[in-house]
C-alpha cells in the first residue's frame, strides 16, 4: 500500500507549499506528485504529475490524498471520471475536509463539490475578462488603463528605436548592445526587427 499526495498550483507565482502544509496532519506520504504552473483548465490526465500518479498506482490498497476537489480534474465531468477510474482500480481517494470518497453518497457529494468548483473557475475567468475589458476601454479613452498603467501586459522594458539607433551608431554587437542597455540579447534581437 502506498499513500500518495497530489499537489497542483496554477502559476509560477504560486507554490504548493501551503497545500503541503495543510496536508501535513494527514501524512506522512510515501510519494508526492506535483504539477506546478499547470492551469486548472488542463484535463487532469494531461498534467505530467497527475499522469505519472495514474501510471504509478497499481496496488488495490493505494491511497491518493488531495487538498481540494479541484485538484482531481478540470471540471465536474473530469473529476468524476478520474475518481471513477481510481475507484475501479481499487485506489482509495481522500479529499481534505471530506475524507474518503466512497461509492454512493460520497460520489454524490463529490459531484456537487466538483460542480461548485467548476462554477467558481468560470466566475474567475469572467472576472478576469471583465478586468481586461475595462483596461482596454480606459486605455482607449484616456491613454491609461483603469489601474493607471500606460499599456496592457508587461511594461515596455526599453525603447526599441533607441536600441537600434545606438547599435548602428556604435557598430556594436548584439552582446555589447545588451550589456549597454542592461537587457537580454533576445530583447536586442527583437528591437532590431
Amino acid at each position: 500500500m502506498a499513500r500518495l499526495l497530489y499537489l497542483r498550483c496554477s502559476s509560477v507565482s504560486q507554490s504548493v507549499d501551503a497545500q503541503r502544509a495543510a496536508m501535513s496532519d494527514t501524512g506522512p506520504f510515501d510519494k508526492e506528485f506535483i504539477d506546478e504552473a499547470i492551469s486548472g483548465a488542463v484535463l487532469a490526465a494531461k498534467r505530467p504529475g497527475f499522469a505519472a500518479m495514474l501510471a504509478y498506482v497499481r496496488d488495490h490498497n493505494d491511497e491518493i490524498h488531495v487538498f481540494d476537489v479541484s485538484r482531481l480534474g478540470r471540471d465536474a465531468i473530469d473529476v468524476q471520471q478520474n475518481v471513477k477510474i481510481l475507484m475501479e482500480r481499487g485506489v482509495r481517494v481522500f479529499v481534505r475536509g471530506l475524507g474518503e470518497i466512497t461509492s454512493g453518497a460520497g460520489q454524490i457529494v463529490l459531484a456537487v463539490l466538483a460542480q461548485v468548483s467548476e462554477m467558481e473557475r468560470e466566475r474567475i475567468v469572467s472576472r478576469c475578462e471583465s478586468g481586461r475589458k475595462a483596461a482596454r476601454e480606459a486605455l482607449a479613452a484616456t491613454g491609461r488603463t483603469h489601474k493607471g498603467k500606460l499599456s496592457l501586459g508587461r511594461p515596455v522594458q526599453v525603447d526599441a528605436a533607441a536600441v537600434k539607433t545606438w547599435r548602428a551608431a556604435n557598430g556594436a554587437s548584439i552582446r555589447d548592445t545588451a550589456r549597454h542597455f542592461s537587457i537580454g540579447e533576445t530583447t536586442v534581437k527583437r528591437c532590431m526587427k
